[in-house]
């Protein structure tokens, strides 16, 4: 999703809570707070040899120990109010891709991104999914588009790269 489509859901649901699930049915605890906005660019060469650059919009949460026993969650518009303040600061590119960082003693550190979103009468539900690892030169080595790659597959064999 592009930022700009997420800035435009918080606007739309303003009073709602903002709640994030980070696996099916698990969630990001209540306790979360923004504490981070990276507006990143990205260059990069692939196995290939193709060079690539983008921008990516990341939003870490975390979940704040001294607040364990929060029940109530941060509401869309207090989520809007801080992106519009580091907008303010650094600008944000409204049409890179968002993702969210996050991580808790059960869940390895990932960059997730957003799978659907969930409305109810009360609740914008954020649900996020970490993506796999791919490979960007398979059609110039003849790989199947919709293979996991590892160093052994057809991608990197006789590449300078790999």
């Amino acid at each position: 999703m592009k930022t700009q489509e997420f800035l435009n859901i918080l606007k739309e649901h303003g009073e709602k809570e903002l709640l994030f699930e980070y696996k099916d049915g698990t969630y990001v605890g209540a306790n979360y707070h923004i504490t981070e906005v990276k507006n990143t660019t990205i260059k990069s060469v692939d196995c290939g040899g193709r060079s690539d650059d983008w921008n990516e919009t990341i939003i870490q949460l975390w979940e704040s120990p001294k607040e364990i026993d929060k029940v109530e969650y941060m509401t869309s518009k207090k989520a809007l109010s801080i992106l519009e303040k580091v907008d303010k600061i650094h600008k944000i590119d409204k049409g890179s891709q968002v993702f969210f960082e996050y991580s808790n003693e059960l869940f390895h550190k990932a960059n997730l991104e957003i799978h659907n979103v969930k409305l109810t009468s009360d609740k914008t539900i954020i649900q996020l999914f970490v993506s796999q690892t791919d490979c960007k030169a398979k059609d110039a080595f003849g790989a199947p588009s919709q293979t996991l790659v590892t160093a052994d597959d057809t991608c990197c064999s006789g590449s300078a790269c790999c």
